[in-house]
């Protein structure tokens, strides 16, 4: 029998850490990446009580007319100036472990969780767009999907053994440590957390086996439900226990209609060109690119919709029904959305799930 959803629910937010947000589209409101709008929407979140916030890394954007995610943040060194900026809410970083030595990382990780006193997190990403690695000269044709796992599993052991060992010896396929010393070692206890979001079979048992929080995707309820439960099942016959989270939009309004209105306001804005080009580097196959595109449309996520009512309710329904552990947030207007969230929504989900 598989370990049931935690009844207290994390509620975080996506920082827009990247150009355009995750709302691929020309009309709506101006999100440039830069650290002035992610320290804003990092410090509110801190005010209204949210759990944590994450930063993605990104290298390349899709272009378009938008240029979408053509400018970002790195993602380790800008938290570093939200923990400065905040005081409650985890910080999560994102370091991709093809980019990035594992000595190095598990410094930077534990330099981050001092500077915040104990809030850092480590989103790992395993996965690559080849286009976005290739530019610098980071991808190697050679390496298959299942060897990038292998070395990120490498990576995640020494990173955890360098966060709790004096000296780290390890003889594997893709590294090689020889008394590797790590110091200081991160404040939090036992140790920062780990999130990771692999969507492949292979990706989801690294993440239900490494990680603390794993991120599921699915295009109804019913799969994300599905994804859910396959994660707790996993880890249940790994000895371990998981939390599940997804990702969701929250587009609000005075009225549900006002709100319906924003919504296609922003879905006519859609930015074809760079909705293309993502699905493209996804590796969607051309034949199938104008027809996914156009399903697709501008939104990137499951998205709530409605007055601050209407859009508490269905928070609450996606979270009961998919029988999830948490959400990470994401707002056309980050300041604003979450100033309502806080206000309006937070409190009563406080007092639901707890």
């Amino acid at each position: 029998m598989y370990h049931s959803p935690s009844k207290h629910k994390d509620f975080g937010v996506f920082l827009p850490v990247a150009n355009g947000g995750w709302i691929i589209s020309k009309t709506t409101p101006v999100l440039d990446g830069l650290y002035a709008t992610n320290k804003a929407a990092a410090v509110k979140a801190d005010e209204v009580g949210m759990d944590f916030v994450m930063s993605m890394g990104k290298f390349r954007g899709f272009g378009g007319e938008t240029d979408h995610w053509g400018t970002a943040l790195e993602s380790v060194t800008m938290m570093a100036g939200i923990a400065e900026a905040t005081k409650n809410v985890r910080i999560w970083a994102t370091i991709h472990p093809l980019l990035q030595n594992p000595a190095v990382a598990a410094k930077m990780i534990a330099t981050l969780d001092h500077i915040s006193g104990g809030r850092a997190g480590l989103n790992i990403v395993a996965g690559a767009y080849r286009g976005e690695f290739a530019q610098m000269g980071a991808w190697d044709d050679a390496l298959t999907h299942d060897d990038r796992y292998v070395l990120t599993e490498e990576w995640t052991k020494i990173v955890k053994r360098l966060w709790s060992e004096d000296s780290v010896d390890f003889d594997g396929k893709f590294f090689t440590m020889k008394d590797c010393q790590s110091k200081p070692k991160p404040l939090s206890k036992p140790r920062p957390e780990l999130i990771c979001a692999g969507m492949s079979d292979r990706g989801f048992q690294f993440s239900v086996r490494e990680a603390d929080v794993c991120f599921i995707g699915g295009r109804t309820p019913e799969e994300r439900r599905d994804a859910s439960r396959r994660a707790k099942i996993a880890a249940e016959g790994m000895g371990k226990t998981i939390k599940t989270y997804a990702m969701c939009t929250v587009v609000h309004a005075e009225s549900d209609a006002g709100a319906e209105a924003l919504v296609e306001r922003y879905k006519g804005g859609a930015d074809m060109g760079a909705i293309l080009a993502m699905l493209e580097s996804w590796g969607v196959p051309a034949e199938k690119l104008s027809t996914v595109a156009a399903q697709q449309g501008a939104f990137m996520t499951h998205t709530v919709v409605g007055s601050p009512a209407t859009c508490a309710e269905q928070v609450q329904a996606f979270v009961t029904d998919c029988e999830l552990d948490g959400l990470m947030l994401i707002f056309p207007d980050y300041v604003e959305g979450l100033s309502m969230f806080g206000s309006e929504i937070l409190p009563g989900l406080r007092s639901v799930f707890s």
